[in-house]
């Protein structure tokens, strides 16, 4: 009896060692982590922010002044690099381009991809499944295979070369991420709200307007944000479909303004367009950085 009891004691006393030393490896463990985590996020910040500052800068140089001295701040800043890249290289009218043709391709592409993604999520009809998984199949077809089809089904329907073809093209590429997105933020809304919204006399279009809609108003901007990014750099699309220069787009704007100095470049006036086209997405990612990290989530078919 007593051997049994000693041995309880020994045991005893060894339990706490050994969780105490598991403990330690744990904490020892995740330090590591935490260190070599640390030191490749600051080195992939230093990758980023530096280039950025570098261009920032040399927007306000001149051009004898960047290749002379890159790496030091100007002798006089040259605000008027901004003034002609608005002006004289039309950036702004570009710009404007731009703005219209991503507004409102933003909002058909969310309406629309919201409506399908409701549809889907919520509602049981022969076919569901083939639609979901074809929309799913446009996530994976190349934009470059698409070209030379939708250039003449553009100009079939007198499309091409308008904001209106670049504009239903930008939604056609941009609706199936957004359905794929949303898709999953309509499948975990309660079903009781939406049937005491029925039972309140809402009908399809109010529940879904008025009650559905909003409680998915994070997956919505979320979605809304990565459109934007996505649209707001598209070069491929534009450069085949849009070739009137009167209704060009940044993308396109800036690229000839780069080629058509050829040796005679103005490194400070070119910076400075590149600002003006970075300065918008970084602005719209700033302000709602903190509602992409918290609505990211998986579309699964369920």
């Amino acid at each position: 009896m007593s051997t049994m009891t000693a041995d309880r004691k020994t045991a005893s006393d060894r339990r706490p060692t050994r969780d105490r030393k598991l403990t330690q490896a744990v904490a020892s463990s995740d330090r590591r982590f935490a260190v070599v985590s640390h030191t490749l996020l600051i080195l992939w910040s230093v990758i980023v922010i530096v280039p950025m500052l570098w261009v920032l800068v040399s927007s306000f140089k001149s051009t004898g002044e960047i290749l002379s001295s890159p790496f030091s701040l100007p002798d006089h800043w040259r605000v008027e690099n901004y003034t002609h890249a608005w002006t004289d290289a039309s950036i702004g009218k570009y710009f404007l381009n731009s703005v219209i043709v991503v507004v409102c391709a933003l909002v058909l592409v969310m309406l629309l991809g919201a409506m399908c993604a409701y549809v889907l999520a919520r509602f049981q009809f022969p076919g569901r499944r083939v639609i979901y998984y074809v929309m799913l199949a446009g996530l994976t077809f190349p934009v470059f295979l698409a070209i030379v089809p939708l250039f003449f089904q553009l100009q079939n329907f007198g499309l091409l070369n308008t904001r209106p073809g670049l504009i239903l093209t930008y939604v056609a590429f941009a609706l199936p991420f957004t359905m794929f997105f949303l898709y999953s933020f309509f499948r975990s809304l309660p079903h009781d709200v939406y049937e005491a919204a029925q039972i309140d006399g809402a009908g399809e279009w109010r529940a879904f307007f008025q009650v559905m809609l909003p409680m998915a108003s994070p997956g919505m901007a979320a979605v809304a944000i990565f459109n934007f990014l996505g649209l707001w750099n598209q070069f491929l699309l534009p450069v085949a479909l849009n070739t009137d220069q009167d209704k060009w787009v940044l993308t396109q704007g800036m690229s000839a303004y780069a080629s058509s100095q050829v040796y005679d470049i103005d490194y400070g006036g070119l910076f400075a367009a590149i600002v003006i086209t970075v300065v918008p997405v970084l602005i719209v990612y700033i302000i709602f950085q903190r509602r992409i990290a918290g609505s990211v989530s998986q579309g699964t078919f369920r």
